[in-house]
């Protein structure tokens, strides 16, 4: 048995409905042919199936159009200008340089530990054999890399502030060089961006001289941290390693000593320049004993780029500091920076502030195997004339006024 029943569509053509066409309609009129289940039950199922399928691509044809909208608000967004890219790259550049200061050395020292206790302990073992075997490395040239001073990071972590370095006088191949790296500042960024890393262009502007940073020794025993300051050229400020770069490694070797140390960075404020120097003459001494010539080199905006908390000379959280700085080289400093996400943020990042390093005219240094203290003093106050030279000659072309006066402590 059959019955057939007729069905018009209200549209003149499929293709002007709202829900757009069905593939399955073929003309404006179609019919519907519903047989008796008990003589065609094939016929009933076909148009099931018929009916499924359209109401399917009806279905992907609106998530079609759904994702053609996402597409279309996405690339609506404003994309970040070439600017704000090269700007979250710097500060990338600056966040892993002060990471690796701050926690390479301790997070390798416990990883290492930690693999002692489990099925790679081999990995500690051999390790640390290494690290025995190669103990000496630090103090006797360590090993720099090219390759590390050269790497594009530098660049980055140069623009940010920016940083450039400026010569005034040549420095020759055929002698070997102190440099007074002044100021200390919370983190010496200049000096390890001159003198550490490819990025300003040391080599070029003196072609011979191999530049070395000298840094509290106990940074050259934690494990993979040594690794990383001897490729970039970093040495302990021992008198044993500095002793070899100046005699026993040839001639063009400049050794940058940043002669305030940690507690010069307890003196540390934006507008205030003061340098703890008066009383520090053991590295006149080593020049006189070697014939190494004294360079003076200043670091405008050093002081800029975090603020610090100072507390009186004479307070009992200053005499903590100083206590501290005795039993372990460095001085606990209070002070912040930037955060990560803005600028107007408190947190660990240098503030981006420009930084010029100016190196000065050399002092001609004799050799002379046991100085007396009078020679010591007498070369002393010869570089201290040479740096408040460099100082007084290039303030106010680098952000200081001149009435301002560099005070030495």
């Amino acid at each position: 048995m059959c019955f057939i029943h007729l069905t018009a569509h209200p549209y003149p053509h499929p293709s002007t409905s709202p829900t757009g066409p069905c593939p399955l309609s073929l003309s404006a009129l179609s019919f519907t042919f519903i047989f008796c289940t008990c003589c065609q039950p094939g016929l009933l199922e076909t148009a099931t199936e018929e009916s499924a399928l359209c109401v399917y691509v009806k279905g992907l044809a609106g998530s079609r159009a759904s994702i053609q909208a996402a597409l279309h608000t996405l690339l609506t967004v404003p994309w970040p200008s070439q600017r704000e890219f090269r700007a979250c790259i710097q500060l990338l550049s600056v966040l892993q340089w002060v990471l690796s200061f701050l926690l390479m050395g301790i997070v390798f020292l416990f990883l290492l530990v930690y693999l002692v206790f489990t099925s790679f302990w081999p990995v500690s073992a051999l390790y640390f054999a290494w690290v025995i075997f190669d103990w000496d490395a630090p103090e006797q040239g360590g090993r720099r890399s090219a390759w590390v001073r050269n790497w594009p990071v530098w660049k980055h972590f140069r623009d940010y502030f920016p940083i450039q370095l400026v010569k005034t006088h040549s420095l020759l191949p055929g002698h070997n060089y102190i440099i007074g790296a002044h100021p200390h500042g919370i983190l010496c960024v200049g000096a390890f961006c001159n003198f550490i890393t490819e990025s300003t262009g040391f080599s070029e502007k003196f072609p011979g001289i191999r530049p070395f940073l000298a840094t509290l020794a106990g940074n050259f025993r934690l494990p993979v941290f040594r690794e990383y300051l001897m490729s970039g050229g970093l040495c302990p400020v021992t008198r044993q390693a500095i002793g070899y770069l100046l005699s026993q490694n040839g001639s063009g070797n400049a050794v940058a000593i940043v002669i305030g140390g940690a507690a010069e960075s307890l003196s540390c404020q934006p507008g205030v320049t003061t340098l703890i120097l008066k009383n520090r003459k053991g590295f006149v001494r080593m020049a006189l004993q070697h014939g190494a010539h004294l360079v003076p080199a200043f670091s405008f905006g050093e002081n800029d780029l975090f603020r610090q908390v100072v507390f009186e000379e004479g307070s009992w959280l200053r005499g903590i500091q100083k206590r501290f700085q005795k039993l372990v080289g460095f001085a606990p400093c209070v002070f912040y920076g930037r955060g990560l996400t803005s600028i107007q943020s408190r947190g660990f990042l240098p503030y981006p502030k420009p930084i010029t390093t100016v190196i000065g005219e050399p002092v001609t240094v004799p050799r002379i195997k046991e100085p007396s203290h009078e020679t010591v003093d007498l070369y002393h106050a010869m570089y201290i004339r040479s740096l408040l030279k460099l100082f007084n000659d290039h303030k106010a072309k680098y952000g200081l006024s001149e009435a301002d006066e560099l005070r030495i402590l």
